[in-house]
């Protein structure tokens, strides 16, 4: 095998590569990249053996043939080569290497052989569909904060991707709970992905998939079976195994009859309750909010540490309420907030509270109240 290729394409297809790849793993294929050069292009392949990434790019392939490489290793090199070099990758496959040559840098490393490395096999798969990226995006970006990193409770370790019943009709929806907080984010129901059958996107996936969805206008090909999701694009095809449980009913753990409502500028708002939480003990973090006619008072009293106070302006109509909360959860719901007001929906200090952003309903938080 022997191609050139420049060292942006290369860099690029190889990060994704090697960020698939687990560091610490007994098996000493599964560290590396499985190069296949053919025609006008190159293909990366990297596995753990539940997410498989694969790249394609564009090369000069002067002989067509294929090889394993250490991910990591490679990954190195090509950050550190110069911008706009072009990179000559040629194997020797009776020695056992490949030879990676830019410039006046030359670097030989030690490959296994192709035969080795593992395909993950095919799914039939039982629905497909094509989502914007940027719609996806969404989806992901505002529910995965709130994914468990609890090994117990393995089926909430991911996003919760279904078809739902929203307020006008049909949609696709992603959900993400940890038993303290949930996030619940719809977007329009694809052409084709009515049939979807409910899965659970590994959070490991859910990172990788942000790569392939920085291109607003790109259309990502999405196919799902029960057991496998797949996200393509024409340069790079993300497959992962789903997670295999029942995601929990979290419609029963959404209120529905909170009525004491507050509006509050959302920047505002999270910038206050970091400022307070700068003296909360790490351990819990709580911030209470004292809430009365259009006004709203964050306090934090860590008896080891100290006290803070900081009073806010809010569109607040009913009566008072002191209800606590985790500092962190508050934040990283109310940095989901795209739009400039977020609105909270109390019933009591004991009970589950509902946010959104503005009158939109098609993403909304949940997140539970702390004793303080």
């Amino acid at each position: 095998m022997k191609l050139s290729i420049e060292r942006g394409t290369l860099l690029k297809a190889v990060a994704q590569a090697q960020s698939v790849v687990e560091r610490r793993n007994t098996i000493p294929i599964l560290a590396n990249v499985l190069i296949e050069a053919e025609g006008e292009a190159v293909h990366f392949r990297a596995t753990d053996l539940d997410i498989e990434v694969l790249d394609r790019a564009p090369a000069q392939v002067e002989r067509p043939g294929a090889t394993t490489v250490s991910a990591v290793t490679l990954h190195e090199i090509v950050r550190k080569l110069p911008d706009g070099a072009l990179v000559t990758l040629s194997e020797d496959g009776a020695a056992g290497r490949l030879t990676v040559q830019a410039g006046r840098s030359t670097f030989n490393l030690a490959t296994l052989p192709k035969e080795d490395f593992p395909v993950m096999a095919t799914a039939e798969y039982t629905s497909n569909f094509a989502a914007k990226a940027a719609e996806l995006r969404r989806l992901f970006d505002k529910s995965k904060f709130a994914i468990s990193t609890e090994e117990t409770r393995y089926y909430l370790n991911g996003v919760y991707m279904h078809v739902a019943e929203g307020e006008g009709g049909q949609v696709l929806r992603c959900v993400a709970t940890d038993g303290h907080r949930l996030a619940r984010i719809d977007a329009d129901l694809p052409a084709g992905a009515e049939e979807m059958p409910g899965v659970i996107v590994p959070r490991k996936t859910v990172g990788e998939l942000r790569k392939l969805l920085e291109d607003d206008d790109a259309e990502i090909a999405v196919s799902v079976s029960e057991t496998k999701v797949r996200f393509a694009t024409p340069e790079i095809t993300l497959t992962s195994k789903v997670i295999d449980g029942t995601f929990p009913d979290y419609s029963r753990v959404i209120p529905q009859n909170n009525t004491r409502r507050m509006e509050v500028d959302a920047a505002e708002f999270a910038q206050a309750v970091d400022r307070v939480a700068t003296v909360s003990s790490e351990r819990s973090r709580a911030v209470k909010m004292a809430l009365e006619e259009d006004r709203l008072v964050l306090s934090v009293n860590a008896p080891d540490s100290g006290a803070a106070e900081e009073e806010l302006a809010v569109a607040y109509g009913d009566e008072r309420l002191e209800i606590g909360f985790n500092a962190k959860y508050l934040l990283e719901i109310a940095s989901q907030v795209d739009r400039e007001n977020a609105v909270f929906l109390f019933n009591s200090a004991g009970d589950p509270t509902l946010m959104r952003e503005g009158d939109d309903t098609s993403a909304i938080y949940v997140v539970m109240p702390m004793r303080v």
